[in-house]
């Protein structure tokens, strides 16, 4: 259904309502990764997605009541005041500090709207915001002429005429009158004129561009993106092929801290913009064990369709839901860290459950999980080499590029010892921030284990737990396999068993299931 939107005119014009939302830019079905601004730029943090700026004697218990409900359904985070807020002749510091903090502000004009000088004030404050710090303002005309709102006629005359008897200042009152000139001439919506005056389908079109605008919001990937561009243009590559129309998925495989969550969150971001709806599901395997497949299916299902309003009773319904309210849209889903066939099968088993031009990222540890998906549609992560690895170690421990030169062969120390993964880096390079030469030289001590009492650091064993031992493990089972030497396993199963407690291990000669030998930088 295309939406009559009103665009705003000049004051000497005569009233044109239509103006029809155009085809939508995520039509063209080649999917392109588009360079913008880096994920990783600063951004201004919202406390809520839209400031609703209403008279509440006029619509408070009919239209934005009701539009209020709506945004609230759809995850919407929307600041509505209260009234005991609006107490004297200048609006509140929580209200101003509300404007301030929202991304949108939606102004719902109506019959009495300029004849409270709190709406007025509100309205000057939401302007000020979109010209200082480019908020989205959205103006709706609610059995208003918007003429009368852009001229200050009719009713919006009348009260000005009232206001002027309060002994405002002309200065106050100039302010009000170029503000609702300037907000009338803004596109938004005459509530008479869009589907045929139905409150419930305006209010619809409203929310539908609301989404819109709150999911311009990237992901937050990393503070220092390091060796990222040369691996999404290795699965801007993959996207390249195939039909424009079809299904896609791709995988993303690798060991864990290898970076493959961030490179989804790098590719999210390039894309999302191109789709009907989006959805990143980050770390599927413990959301699962911890709440279950029927609520992770749940969380899918509300983020793409931005609906709050409705659970999911069964694995088998979820599917049915997924099927059955997908399959027309084009979407962008990345699953994250999969680690078992069955949230696969829950979430995305088949193509034909999404519309045409879909694109299904799946980010796992496990290669078999994905032997389902073409030779072009699998990557493998690859370890950083060694100068991504210096530059991604020396940014978080020193926040520059290399290290001086005095603190060069310590970083390689500490490098070979990560083994490349950027997990590792990472947070070795945040323990070290900030730390004497001595300090490092230390921890290096530490972490080649040359002090007979050295334990690894919390944060490392955690990291070793994460990866599954890799870097070491790589090397000492090797060495068992091949020439059989036994007084090294058990050196090594001393050195593990005192360093991580937390650690279980076999009595029997079998390998740990959370132990999988992986590629290295050995290799």
């Amino acid at each position: 259904m295309n939406t009559p939107l009103l665009r705003g005119e000049s004051s000497t014009s005569s009233m044109n309502i239509q103006l029809v939302e155009g085809e939508s830019s995520t039509s063209s079905m080649n999917i392109q990764l588009v360079e913008g601004e880096s994920s990783t730029s600063s951004q201004t943090q919202w406390s809520y997605d839209v400031f609703l700026s209403f008279r509440g004697e006029d619509t408070r218990n009919n239209f934005t009541g009701h539009l209020y409900t709506r945004l609230c359904q759809v995850g919407v985070n929307t600041f509505i005041d209260d009234e005991e807020l609006r107490k004297g002749d200048v609006i509140s510091t929580k209200l101003e500090k509300a404007i301030e903090d929202s991304r949108i502000s939606i102004i719902v004009f109506s019959k009495s709207y300029a004849s409270s000088s709190w709406c007025l004030d509100e309205l000057v404050k939401i302007l000020e915001c979109k010209e200082q710090l480019k908020q989205t303002v959205l103006p709706i005309f609610y059995d208003v002429d918007p003429s009368h709102v852009r001229k200050q006629t009719g009713e919006f005359g009348k009260a000005f005429v009232t206001l002027k008897e309060r002994s405002f200042t002309d200065e106050r009152v100039e302010k009000w009158r170029a503000a609702l000139t300037e907000a009338a001439n803004l596109s938004g919506w005459d509530s008479q004129n869009v589907a045929g005056g139905h409150e419930s389908k305006c209010i619809e079109s409203i929310i539908k561009q609301v989404l819109q605008e709150v999911n311009q919001t990237p992901l937050d990937v990393a503070s220092y993106p390091v060796g990222l561009d040369s691996r999404i243009e290795h699965i801007e590559l993959l996207l390249q092929s195939g039909c424009e129309d079809e299904v896609r998925m791709v995988g993303i495989y690798g060991v864990g801290g290898i970076g493959k969550t961030t490179l989804a969150k790098a590719v999210f971001n390039r894309l999302f913009q191109q789709f009907d709806s989006s959805c990143f599901l980050s770390d599927i395997g413990s959301k699962v064990e911890e709440l279950g497949l029927v609520k992770v299916q749940e969380k899918l299902l509300h983020q793409i369709l931005k609906r709050m309003d409705f659970e999911v009773g069964s694995v088998a319904e979820g599917v049915n839901l997924i099927k059955a309210r997908l399959g027309s849209k084009k979407v962008l889903i990345v699953l994250d860290d999969v680690d078992h066939k069955s949230q696969l099968e829950s979430l995305a088993r088949e193509r034909s459950w999404f519309g045409s031009g879909s694109l299904i990222i799946i980010t796992t540890r496990n290669k078999q999980l994905l032997s389902g998906l073409g030779a072009n549609e699998r990557y493998e992560t690859k370890i950083l080499n060694y100068n991504e690895a210096m530059q991604l170690f020396s940014w978080h421990a020193l926040q520059t590029p290399f290290p001086p030169h005095d603190y060069v062969n310590l970083a390689q120390d500490i490098i070979e010892y990560s083994g490349g993964l950027p997990l590792a880096l990472v947070t070795l390079g945040s323990r070290l921030q900030g730390r004497s030469i001595e300090e490092w030289r230390y921890e290096a001590n530490k972490l080649r284990g040359a002090q007979e009492r050295a334990i690894p650091h919390r944060d490392i064993q955690k990291i070793l737990q994460t990866i599954g031992l890799i870097v070491i493990l790589k090397v000492v089972f090797s060495l068992i396999m091949m020439f059989g030497v036994y007084f090294l396993f058990l050196k090594f199963f001393s050195f593990v068993s005192s360093s991580m407690p937390s650690m279980d291990f076999p009595q029997r000669q079998s390998q740990p299931s959370n132990w999988r030998f992986v590629r290295t930088h050995y290799n």
